[in-house]
């Protein structure tokens, strides 16, 4: 702002002065070189008369030889204040009379022109000589020693010289006062100029500068500003431009931050609820839970936790699409707020899970208000469409008091009685307590969770094989083997699938199970084609439902099959019939697409379902796997028996081969060699080999 202002101020104060400065220096100089010339110029003039005056009015007293004369004649001349010193020599230069100083060396040397006034100038001072003569008419036509004659016939006859010494003192005095009075002069002038040129740069600058000011602080964000409207022309239309343009920006300004205002309150919002239902969201869930924790340690306060989570949401979600999930979730959030007492919090942790602060509430009388909220979800019917749902609830409860631990330890200790409440039959609430054999039993699948990942991440995961024989010894041109899978434990021994699987199928790692699987059969398949054994093999490979439901499994399936189209006649795949009959649709599309490329299908684990006879119609498989259940026990057991005679004979009338599992001593192969079914296996038939092995004992 100061060099801005500064600038224009220089700018103008030097566009008045400048001109005026250099007129005046040259008039100073021009004055100053007139006056010093004048002055000169008039010395020497003054100082030529004098001698001119002082040569004839000294004739007489030269030639009379009266000294007094030619004394008192030096007197008066020597009057003039500048005349340092003057005298009269004689025509030999002999020095007749002086008045004041002088260095007279010209008349001595005899050098001095008779005729003329000769001038010798010092720096300091200046010398005249003019001849002293005397002028006869000629009448004799001779020469004569100092004699001059003239062409009109006179003779002139020198006496002598007058001296004059006149100082040049009074001269550089006059020339210095000359100096110093018109330096002055100029001064005055240009100070004037200053004074006049500032007064009028100050009328042009200081609408400038106030415009400066104006805009320097508007940039610096004071939009408040305005500058006052003094000029006219040009000068009042920038004035009113700038204050327009600083309405204009304040304006903006003011509908921006309220905008800024709004997206920071809704972010604000966002950062602490779930946008679906308006409940708080995990995170500041997570920090009320820690502020009860600290009440809870050090003010000795008790609270519960509550874990909820919907039991029917998956259903309603993959039968009517997503939109009618999340609709069902905004209704239950509504619900389940009108039963909230103003110090408890609600929040949405993610999915269909909702967990529940009660704050200062004893373990019974959080029962009781889990219990209200349950009862809430259970009489509720969502309506979408055409269609009616009931909707359950399943509760997991902790108590939060001194002993309690961290907030995720009681999160995961309210998730773990949550899963418990589940397994019991769903819509039901279940308090934490340490030492419970459910919560054990759940625990104990999160560390085989863990386990299955390890495993998988360090290749620890192996396969093996086991025939499936014909019952009544006969041989195939095709072996049938069914591929087993197997844990290698930390310290090298074997975990059978009954060991893990459960907890893979509960915590949705499956997937990546049956992805190695079918990684590792294809390989074995493709080995074994290579080997060229004489026996053709068909490989039987299980699939989880998960797996099955999962569309990029099944692409990858596929993608494989287009890939490898030979390798389908030698797959088997088997499906559970939990896993068929609770993905219906979706598992006869499969069967179709992959039947397409020469695969088969059996229906494994037959007979432990409910509505077995009743959707085995619908099911385009080519084997029907008996329970081993059933199986095991058939020799003394005859409901068990009867249950394998009536698979058998159904699955016979549907076309379908069966093929009996758990076959493990010789009374159970006759009991199933007589009933007639066509296929066992079992540690009775054939004990699992490593897949290594298959090719040696083709």
């Amino acid at each position: 702002m100061r060099s801005i202002s500064l600038g224009i101020r220089g700018r103008v104060i030097g566009l008045a002065m400048v001109p005026v400065a250099i007129i005046g220096v040259l008039l100073l100089f021009q004055l100053i070189s007139g006056k010093i010339d004048d002055l000169d110029q008039s010395l020497r003039t003054r100082a030529a008369a004098i001698t001119r005056q002082l040569a004839p009015a000294a004739e007489y007293g030269v030639v009379s030889g009266n000294i007094a004369v030619l004394q008192t004649l030096l007197d008066k001349a020597a009057i003039e204040p500048d005349i340092r010193g003057v005298a009269i020599f004689s025509d030999t230069g002999e020095r007749l009379a002086q008045v004041g100083p002088g260095a007279w060396t010209e008349p001595a040397q005899g050098t001095l022109p008779a005729d003329r006034i000769h001038q010798i100038e010092y720096t300091d001072r200046l010398v005249y000589y003019a001849p002293i003569t005397r002028t006869e008419v000629a009448v004799d036509d001779y020469d004569a020693v100092d004699q001059h004659i003239t062409p009109s016939g006179t003779r002139t006859h020198l006496l002598g010289w007058v001296g004059l010494d006149v100082s040049r003192s009074a001269t550089f005095q006059s020339q210095h006062d000359a100096i110093l009075r018109s330096l002055a002069i100029l001064l005055a002038g240009l100070s004037v100029s200053l004074f006049l040129a500032w007064r009028i740069g100050r009328r042009i600058i200081q609408p400038i500068l106030a415009l400066t000011h104006t805009v320097s602080r508007i940039g610096e964000g004071h939009l408040d500003e305005r500058v006052t409207q003094t000029g006219e022309a040009e000068l009042g239309v920038l004035q009113r431009g700038v204050n327009h343009m600083a309405a204009h920006l304040q304006t903006m300004q003011d509908q921006m931050q309220e905008k800024i205002d709004q997206a920071t309150a809704r972010l604000v919002y966002q950062a602490s609820h779930d946008t679906l239902t308006g409940l708080i969201n995990r995170r500041e869930f997570e920090q009320r839970l820690e502020r009860l924790l600290l009440s809870a340690l050090q003010q000795g306060r008790e609270h519960a936790l509550c874990y909820m989570d919907l039991d029917q949401f998956k259903v309603i979600n993959d039968t009517c699409g997503h939109a009618a999930g999340d609709e069902l979730l905004r209704q239950l959030a509504l619900l389940l707020k009108g039963n909230l007492r103003e110090r408890d919090t609600l929040a949405r942790l993610g999915g269909d899970e909702f967990a529940l602060l009660l704050e200062n509430c004893s373990t019974p009388d959080a029962l009781e208000v889990a219990d209200t909220f349950r009862a809430e979800v259970q009489r509720f019917r969502f309506k979408w469409e055409d269609r009616i749902f009931a909707v359950g609830m399943s509760v997991g409860m902790v108590a939060i008091n001194r002993d309690s631990g961290t907030a995720a330890s009681l999160l995961s200790a309210a998730d773990a009685a949550c899963y418990v409440a589940k397994d019991r039959g769903r819509n039901q609430i279940h308090v934490y307590e340490s030492r419970d054999i459910d919560l054990t039993r759940h625990r104990g699948e999160m560390q085989w969770l863990t386990r299955i990942q390890r495993a998988l991440e360090e290749g620890r995961l192996r396969l093996s094989w086991q025939e499936i024989r014909r019952t009544d010894g006969t041989v195939e041109p095709m072996r049938h083997v069914e591929l087993l899978l197997r844990m290698v434990d930390d310290d090298g021994s074997e975990i059978l699938p009954m060991a893990f699987i459960p907890a893979a199928e509960r915590y949705s790692i499956m997937p990546a199970l049956d992805s190695w699987v079918i990684g590792e059969t294809w390989r074995a398949c493709q080995r074994y084609l290579a080997s060229k054994c004489e026996q053709q093999c068909l490989f039987a490979v299980n699939l989880s439902g998960a797996s099955l439901k999962d569309p990029a499994f099944r692409r990858m399936l596929l993608q494989k099959l287009q890939e490898n189209p030979d390798l389908g006649p030698h797959l088997c795949f088997e499906i559970t019939e939990t896993a068929a009959i609770g993905n219906l649709a979706v598992v006869n599309e499969f069967i179709y697409a992959m039947r397409e490329f020469g695969c088969r299908f059996a229906l494994d684990d037959f007979g432990s379902g409910l509505s077995s006879f009743t959707y085995l119609k619908n099911l385009k498989v080519d084997y029907l796997k008996i329970d081993g259940a059933f199986v095991r026990d058939i020799g003394s057991n005859a409901i068990d028996c009867s249950m394998v005679e009536a698979i058998h004979r159904i699955g016979h009338q549907m076309g379908l081969k069966t093929v009996a599992e758990y076959v493990e001593s010789d009374q159970i192969l006759a009991i199933l060699r007589h009933i007639g079914v066509d296929y066992v296996q079992g540690n009775g038939v054939h004990c699992p080999e490593p897949l290594e092995n298959l090719c040696g004992n083709s």
